[in-house]
């Protein structure tokens, strides 16, 4: 047997009525889960806040309600809040950038003077004589007179 409700979207997720869900002593409270919304289709889904609740089908529910009623809202997450993990402040370590990464840089190779050097010997065996490397135009600047 379902929930029935008097919003209809929450009858149309067909919630069971007696899930199983554990008894809380007074004054306990929910899991809490976080949400996350993504705004249109292919864009990231981005954090907007948290909901406690029962289980994740209701989560789902308190999250639309809460989050999607008033912003555009494609698609919706919700992730228990002990399942998020994340990296210890005393690991901050790990995102330094490596010291040398002069491999990334082309300025660490000599490939125009290697070349050239191959240009003028391949030239020098075939008898052709160097070419001159063009000139650079010079920009004129044309200004009004006031």
């Amino acid at each position: 047997m379902n929930i029935k409700s008097l919003d209809p979207r929450v009858s149309r997720m067909e919630i069971p009525e007696a899930p199983g869900y554990p008894e809380m002593k007074e004054l306990d409270q929910w899991q809490t889960y976080e949400v996350f919304h993504q705004t249109s289709r292919g864009t990231h889904h981005q954090h907007v806040g948290s909901v406690h609740a029962p289980s994740v089908e209701l989560a789902i529910v308190f999250a639309k309600e809460q989050y999607a009623r008033r912003m555009k809202c494609v698609n919706l997450w919700v992730v228990k809040t002990a399942d998020v993990f994340a990296t210890p402040y005393e690991d901050d370590d790990m995102f330094q950038p490596a010291t040398d990464k002069s491999y990334r840089e082309a300025f660490g190779y000599k490939n125009k003077e290697i070349i050239r050097e191959y240009r003028e010997k391949r030239n020098a065996e075939d008898g052709i004589e160097p070419q001159e490397q063009p000139k650079q135009r010079s920009r004129v600047v044309i200004r009004k007179k006031q």
